[in-house]
């Protein structure tokens, strides 16, 4: 069997379609750590972190964060099921900036009945958010 040329992504959630299209590589936030993927991959089932996907067209690169979820991975595919996904071009940064500093307020300032895992969740998509944000026009 050949190998493909290249992937085709789809990056859904349970409300849309974030990304859908032909790409060069995928690099993905496994619970396990980030992993990348060619044309031709080891076929292989993740689970997703909070993180950032980047994947190439040609020299174009494009990201999005993401809050868990899975990874389907093919020889000729790569899909993603996430709860949450934004695309860069999607984010505010100004709102981005703005849960990062509440998150770090309530993380400074802990109550008796605070769901740390839940506070420490919520700082790190918002940190997530905001790198994705910040490489809008970078490549």
């Amino acid at each position: 069997m050949a190998i493909p040329d290249h992937l085709t992504l789809e990056i859904v959630t349970p409300d849309r379609s974030i990304a859908h299209g032909k790409v060069d590589e995928v690099v993905v936030p496994g619970a396990e750590g980030s992993f990348g993927v060619l044309p031709g991959h080891t076929p292989l089932l993740s689970t997703l972190t909070v993180g950032e996907i980047e994947y190439r067209r040609g020299d174009e690169r494009s990201y999005v964060a993401v809050s868990f979820g899975f990874a389907e991975v093919l020889p000729d595919r790569v899909t993603i099921l996430a709860q949450i996904a934004e695309a860069s071009d999607e984010i505010d940064v100004t709102r981005a900036e703005a849960a990062v500093k509440r998150a770090r307020e309530r993380l400074e300032r802990p109550v008796a009945e605070m769901d740390y895992e839940r506070a420490r969740l919520s700082l790190l998509k918002s940190l997530v958010r905001l790198q994705v944000a910040t490489r809008r026009g970078r490549h």
